[in-house]
């Protein structure tokens, strides 16, 4: 394990990735399944390569010699043909590709998980400051309130209601600092790096390719570009290949090479009861099984039957699951995309009042038919401003969310990752 020092210091995007797949015990796992696919892809063709054995069955007898006297004997097989064995290694080829694309699809997940909770950690700090200069508004509100309340211009309802707005801002902000530290915990258990050094770097996150929009991202789906899909297809390939094998069983011939040398032993005696006994004895030959019946066979036959017609129908589920998840959010990113715009424009309106009122307070030019402005409602205005400016990022994220949801859907986030700044 890596160590780190507890120094606090900007984190890119980039990093965090990077470290969130070294550390990630699914990825491992995956991994891990990969190797053993491998493995068994390469042990079914390695049934054509001849195994070779070393032994030795020593000992004494007397009177007719019982058994085989080699001081030590070699003995080889392999396989040299069946009608099934090449449907194994489809089978095992099939799986190896499956076992890949579960290492993609766990991957992207964990890429997933921590872009999110990187960029929903730098909304909350971007929202802390300006809580921060919320709050600060709310307390001068609340003692503004307090001396027109002391001058008697204004009734203690409005202080209290000063009050109020303060308090919840304060809370609001007590909220925020608690899903900020989640975060950051959940980021250092994702990378292995310290909870508090986690200051994240807003350039480092990469904008989200808005051309997945419309009819592009209906042609990824049409392709099942998604890592889980093409897993679940792949695994009802290899499933299909080990039905077909297991079927061509019976009737078939089974052709196999073996090849045996022993050195036999004088001391049993063989030499007085053999007329042509020699030492070095070596054969080889082929042999041929031709399986009429077998109980056994048949059922596994039903059986991998049974699963392959599973694992096709579990691979149609996926990508029905994966095309109806496409096309919610493509939905869902028009309507986040019009609730963007709508708080945005209501951030932009907010700041165009407080500026209006600011200059009104400064040249004193208010309308003299109109309300007067005071200081108060500068207080409320700029309150307001950064309420909508806080508004404007969580739609930001929200849209930013369903769109990494979609490239995640359409196997592509990895790419979208390793595009930002490292």
């Amino acid at each position: 394990m890596l160590s780190f020092s507890s120094a606090t210091a900007q984190v890119s995007l980039y990093t965090v990735v990077d470290l969130a797949l070294r550390n990630s015990t699914p990825v491992r796992m995956a991994a891990a399944d990969v190797m053993r696919a491998t493995a068994s892809l390469t042990e079914t063709k390695d049934a054509y390569i001849p195994n070779l054995v070393l032994g030795s069955t020593l000992g004494y007898s007397y009177g007719f010699p019982l058994g085989e006297p080699s001081v030590f004997n070699v003995t080889s097989s392999s396989l040299l043909f069946t009608f099934s064995q090449p449907d194994y290694v489809r089978s095992a080829k099939a799986a190896l590709q499956a076992a890949q694309f579960n290492l993609k699809d766990s991957r992207e997940q964990v890429i997933l998980d921590a872009s999110l909770d990187y960029i929903q950690l730098d909304k909350g700090q971007q929202m802390l400051a300006a809580l921060d200069q919320e709050e600060q508004c709310a307390n001068k509100l609340v003692s503004i309130e307090e001396d027109r309340v002391l001058a008697g211009v204004e009734n203690r309802m409005e202080l209290t209601r000063a009050k109020l707005i303060a308090a919840r801002i304060s809370l609001k902000r007590i909220h925020l600092r608690n899903d900020t530290d989640l975060l950051k915990q959940q980021l250092a258990h994702l990378t292995g790096l310290p909870a508090a050094s986690f200051v994240t770097n807003s350039q480092s996150i990469p904008s989200a390719p808005r051309s997945l929009a419309g009819i592009e991202v209906d042609q990824m789906a049409t392709k099942v570009n998604a890592p889980s899909v093409q897993a679940a297809q792949q695994t009802a390939r290899s499933k299909m290949y080990l039905a077909f094998g297991d079927s061509r069983q019976i009737f078939r011939p089974q052709l196999a090479v073996a090849g045996d040398y022993s050195l036999f032993a004088k001391f049993n005696n063989y030499d007085q009861y053999f007329r042509a006994f020699q030492y070095n004895n070596f054969g080889i030959g082929i042999q041929i099984k031709v399986p009429l019946f077998d109980a056994a066979i048949k059922a596994r036959e039903r059986t991998s039957a049974a699963d392959a017609a599973r694992a096709f129908a579990q691979a149609d589920q996926a990508r029905d699951i994966a095309d109806e998840q496409i096309s919610q959010l493509q939905r869902s990113m028009n309507e986040l995309t019009a609730q963007q715009r709508i708080a945005q424009l209501q951030a932009e309106l907010s700041q165009e009042q407080l500026d209006a009122i600011a200059t009104q307070l400064n040249s004193g030019s208010g309308s003299p038919n109109g309300p007067q402005l005071s200081p108060k409602d500068e207080q409320q205005a700029r309150i307001q401003e950064r309420q909508r400016y806080e508004d404007v990022l969580d739609a930001n994220y929200s849209l930013l969310r369903a769109e990494l949801s979609l490239l995640r859907s359409t196997g592509s986030i990895e790419e979208w990752a390793k595009s930002g700044p490292k």
